[in-house]
């Protein structure tokens, strides 16, 4: 039935997530705020189309980074549809987040995976540890951050990519506004830090890559 109707599973509200919930829509899970989605299984198009685009096979992946955890969709989509097992380290800065995650979305996960409930920009600018991918997916409702946005954040994040890595840095481009905001940013910012840098346009998104 959840194929021609959404169904309310659980709501787990937050002080950063006022309008948080768990629904059922055509078979999968999906996690949802007021004005966005968080995270859909394997039709979180964005990273599904992107995994698709950049051809995962070419790069030597064993661990893993995702900044903003959602419901789990990028580990999941990663075993599920293309057949990937990797270390994940997963940070997430709302308790109630990693609650709903680890009850609905996780407990289908096979590979290895370690939660930090963390602030991300913290986390990247403290940590020394690199990674194969990492997958950049920090929103607050539809907006992501303006400390995301800084370049003593990209430098910082840059060190911890391997240099055969690749980073997937994910940006709204549904709207005109969103759309203007995220050239800005890829041209003034992004490219100043990674000058080989490239975007992909899914589905409403851009996704930032390194190379």
């Amino acid at each position: 039935m959840s194929y021609f109707f959404e169904f309310h599973i659980e709501s787990a509200p937050s002080e950063i997530n006022p309008h948080l919930y768990v629904s059922l829509s055509r078979g999968r899970y999906q996690l949802s705020t007021a004005n966005a989605i968080y995270s859909f299984e394997d039709l979180y198009d964005n990273f599904f189309d992107a995994f698709k685009e950049v051809n995962l096979d070419q790069y030597p992946i064993e661990d893993v980074l995702i900044l903003g955890l959602g419901l789990g969709s990028i580990p999941l989509m990663l075993e599920k549809n293309f057949e990937k097992k990797y270390n994940y380290t997963a940070v997430e800065i709302d308790e109630s987040v990693i609650y709903l995650a680890s009850k609905y979305a996780l407990p289908q996960l096979e590979s290895n995976i370690q939660m930090i409930c963390a602030d991300a920009f913290a986390f990247v600018m403290q940590t020394e540890q690199k990674f194969d991918l990492i997958c950049m997916d920090v929103f607050l409702d539809d907006v992501v951050p303006e400390e995301f946005e800084e370049n003593d954040f990209l430098k910082k994040l840059k060190t911890l990519v391997n240099d055969d890595g690749i980073l997937l840095f994910n940006r709204l481009a549904s709207h005109p506004k969103d759309v203007e905001r995220t050239k800005v940013f890829y041209h003034k910012n992004f490219k100043a830090v990674f000058p080989e840098g490239s975007y992909l346009e899914v589905k409403g998104n851009w996704m930032l890559l390194n190379k």
